[in-house]
């Protein structure tokens, strides 16, 4: 049995050689997770920014309801969107099972509810920061949340990487919804379990390495983003 060292080799190899196969792989999750944390954005940035500028009946439900699906069972999700989706299912017409198309809808409901809680709380503490400001100029509701929206950019864009970072380590509910079909759904995540019981580790090793380069550029920019915010409010 290979020892660690040349599995390491072989894997750093196939990086490098550009494996038609890695890249396939690789492609199609970012494209994948790409698509699910823009849908997620476009859902969540204005349901968290209402929820946070905006007071209404029912809020204090809203928020608690948006933090608890923050930490949504990926499974239970996966096996949501399965049932939806198969034939016996509402959605079963549109023959969306084991497309990347479901491994999209299964990761934007993860992603969802964490860019909406993020969001609310950034906006929430921005409001209370600027609410007599408001009052005193006298903005609208509508111009209100623009400007909270535009003035948190940075933090928000931190927030849309947070959710990039959850969706594209996702496992449990893209293999149920997605099956893990070479060439159709395999993604970084699934391929990796597969590969490891397989025992051809080196192209999961491979993945797991470009995975953890992903995740070290995602906080690395974070980070960044954090940094340009600070410059930004005391520019």
């Amino acid at each position: 049995m290979k020892d660690f060292t040349s599995i390491l080799a072989e894997a750093i190899g196939l990086i490098f050689a550009g494996d038609a196969d890695l890249i396939e792989i690789i492609a199609l999750s970012l494209k994948v997770t790409l698509s699910a944390v823009v849908i997620a954005c476009l859902i969540g940035l204005p349901l968290g920014a209402a929820v946070g500028a905006f007071r209404f009946p029912g809020r204090t439900l809203v928020t608690i309801l948006l933090n608890s699906l923050m930490g949504l069972p990926p499974v239970v999700v996966g096996l949501v969107v399965y049932l939806a989706l198969s034939n016996a299912g509402p959605l079963g017409p549109l023959q969306l099972l084991y497309t990347p198309t479901a491994m999209v809808i299964a990761q934007t409901i993860l992603v969802t509810p964490i860019v909406a809680a993020l969001t609310r709380q950034v906006i929430e503490d921005l409001d209370t920061e600027y609410s007599e400001q408001f009052r005193s100029l006298g903005v609208g509701p509508l111009e209100r949340m623009k400007a909270l929206l535009w003035d948190a950019r940075y933090s928000l864009l931190t927030v849309a990487l947070a959710g990039f970072g959850r969706a594209v380590a996702e496992v449990g509910a893209v293999i149920i919804v997605g099956g893990n079909i070479n060439h159709v759904t395999r993604v970084m995540t699934t391929t990796i379990a597969l590969e490891t019981s397989k025992g051809n580790l080196e192209l999961a090793l491979a993945l797991g390495v470009v995975l953890l380069v992903i995740a070290v550029m995602v906080n690395a920019a974070v980070m960044g983003l954090r940094a340009s915010a600070v410059r930004s409010a005391y520019a």
